[in-house]
């Protein structure tokens, strides 16, 4: 080294001057900006490896907080995950027990009501393919059932017994092309032919030309297949159209609605009135009526019958007025113990009997009392 140096002397002497000469410059001169060079290069000469090492500063401090001092945390967040999941799974399960409970509510409340005799009966299986319109049922030839049997729900038909077995049977849908059952529409008792398409809705078939089916009319079984007692809903129709002999109609099935978890088979099947109003699916709230204003234009003591407002029934009209003569009689209905006296009827919208007159009450006596009688008349002197 030493001798390297005496050998470059004076090529290294001139190098270190330059350099101090640079250097000099460097700090006494500045750039466009008003910043000293020396600055500029010293800057750029750092930057590079205060980024490398910046860089590996920040990737170790992220380790240790993500993998070190965050790994409580991450476990945590892994079990409140878990349990969300736990929880979203029970809502299901719940959801789908509510539904079951209902329907099966809903199948209780329709054995009760209706006079057929019927078997509950509880899917356990679908038929093969994607397409399948056949089901099976845990109720089979051993509880009674026999092959023609017809399948309903609360809602409306739902198909028929195509095969009993001893523990199972298999119920052929109402969707399916194989079915067909009489039906008869509610409003012109157009008859006709329910029949499945392999699709959501079905087809009325064999009804004539000229009768008339209009949109949202309600098709009931017509009792004419010997297998669906008279009565029960089939669907709701959703196309008409006319065509030469039959028209075309396409109706909803609404046995289908809900699914199809239970069912009643019926074993022995009674003829049912068809209603005259379509089914509903749930009841409909009525508020009461506004109470009459006191005061306004009526006379005392006449109970006012509500004015009428174009909406409601004679029922409700009625009842209206039961309950401003009992508001006048300082009566409430539903409240009192048994024996006590019911409001008065009698005087419906009719004014107060006018009251009967007493006998007149006597002046004080305040002296001799005079006569009663005719004042006689005085004779003049003869």
């Amino acid at each position: 080294m030493e001798s390297f140096l005496n050998r470059y002397r004076s090529i290294t002497i001139l190098l270190l001057v330059v350099f101090a000469q640079l250097v000099l410059l460097a700090v006494q001169v500045k750039n466009d900006q008003d910043v000293r060079m020396i600055r500029v290069w010293t800057v750029t000469a750092v930057t590079p490896a205060a980024r490398l090492i910046e860089g590996f500063r920040g990737g170790g401090a992220g380790f240790l907080r993500r993998y070190v001092l965050l790994h409580d945390a991450d476990a945590e967040n892994r079990r409140l995950q878990a349990e969300l999941d736990r929880l979203k799974v029970e809502n299901i399960f719940l959801k789908n027990e509510l539904s079951t409970a209902d329907r099966a509510q809903a199948l209780q409340v329709l054995q009760a009501h209706i006079p057929s005799k019927t078997l509950a009966a509880t899917m356990f299986m679908a038929g093969a393919g994607s397409n399948s319109k056949v089901v099976f049922v845990d109720q089979g030839s051993l509880r009674g059932v026999e092959r023609g049997m017809a399948v309903v729900t609360a809602d409306g038909i739902v198909g028929k017994v195509m095969a009993a077995y001893p523990m199972a049977s298999e119920v052929v849908l109402v969707t399916d092309p194989d079915f067909a059952a009489g039906v008869i529409s509610q409003k012109n008792q157009a008859r006709g032919t329910l029949k499945g398409q392999g699709t959501p809705l079905c087809k009325v078939d064999y009804v004539p030309a000229d009768e008339k089916v209009e949109l949202g009319e309600w098709f009931y079984t017509s009792g004419d297949d010997r297998i669906f007692p008279r009565g029960f809903p089939a669907g709701v129709v959703k196309s008409v159209r006319n065509g030469q002999p039959y028209k075309e109609i396409y109706l909803e099935p609404s046995g289908l609605q809900r699914g199809l978890e239970d069912v009643l088979i019926l074993v022995e099947g009674v003829h049912m009135e068809i209603p005259s109003a379509p089914p509903t699916g749930q009841p409909v709230y009525i508020g009461p009526p506004a109470p009459p204003a006191a005061g306004a234009g009526g006379v005392a003591g006449v109970v006012q019958p509500p004015p009428a407002t174009g909406a409601g029934t004679a029922a409700d009209s009625l009842k209206s007025q039961y309950k401003a003569i009992g508001d006048a009689q300082n009566h409430t209905f539903g409240v009192g113990e048994p024996g006590s006296k019911p409001p008065d009827f009698t005087r419906l919208g009719q004014p107060p009997a006018p009251a009967k007159p007493g006998p007149a009450a006597k002046p004080p006596a305040t002296g001799p009392q005079a006569p009663t009688g005719p004042k006689p008349v005085e004779e003049p002197d003869r």
